[in-house]
């Protein structure tokens, strides 16, 4: 699949437009208990006058994430995980052998674009059972803005397959992640929001590709109608 065909492989609008409320139905109750949750701790937080920690490693919990988010991609959901007698290997291939494969063969199937409650519950609790290990207000605001710039991050992965805002971040992160789920590009390019993890790993798209990335993105900018003053 070329860079320049990867917005006709699109669906129909109003079948993208079912498979687009069907993934919101998923992503609004992670959304709403994990914002809770994570602006929870940072209240507590500050309400303890310790807001300035707090915001420190609130903020750094959104730094992690870029980090968490290009390791999980890369080695967990395009990981392979076969079935076996083991109960940890039986669990890991239940878990995550089926989830993104399903989402590189169906892009804009609903169902799976984005995780659920029952996906990542699990995960967000354990994270914030071990951050009780570390001192008051340090690891637990971390923990509460990786848990929050996930949230970002899955918004963001909702918005590059069924939305067409006209940013200019928007407006490449999408062809980039687009030409990550063609034949060529699913081996590269794991950074979701941005490409920084693959700058520092040497995973990221060659370099014609992304000149046509970026040659593409300008084209359509230059293209785009002047709105009336």
């Amino acid at each position: 699949m070329s860079v320049s065909s990867l917005s006709e492989a699109t669906p129909a609008r109003a079948r993208r437009a079912v498979e687009a409320r069907k993934a919101r139905r998923r992503l609004y109750p992670v959304t709403v208990v994990y914002t809770l949750t994570s602006l929870s701790i940072l209240g507590a937080c500050v309400a303890e006058g310790q807001w300035q920690r707090g915001l420190i490693f609130y903020g750094l919990g959104f730094a992690v994430w870029t980090w968490v988010e290009y390791e999980v991609h890369r080695h967990i959901l395009h990981g392979r995980f076969p079935d076996g007698p083991g109960l940890l290997q039986h669990f890991l291939h239940k878990s995550f052998d089926h989830l993104h494969w399903e989402h590189h063969a169906r892009p804009w199937d609903g169902n799976h674009v984005n995780g659920t409650l029952k996906d990542t519950g699990v995960f967000v609790v354990l994270l914030l059972g071990g951050a009780q290990l570390f001192p008051t207000w340090t690891a637990s605001l971390l923990i509460a803005g990786v848990i929050q710039a996930y949230i970002l991050e899955e918004w963001v992965h909702h918005s590059v397959h069924f939305c067409s805002f006209q940013n200019r971040y928007f407006r490449y992160i999408r062809r980039h992640h687009l030409y990550h789920h063609s034949p060529r590009g699913s081996e590269a390019g794991y950074g979701l929001t941005n490409g920084f993890w693959d700058v520092v790993h040497r995973t990221r798209f060659s370099e014609p590709i992304r000149r046509a990335l970026h040659k593409r993105q300008t084209s359509v900018r230059r293209s785009a109608p002047r709105r009336a003053a």
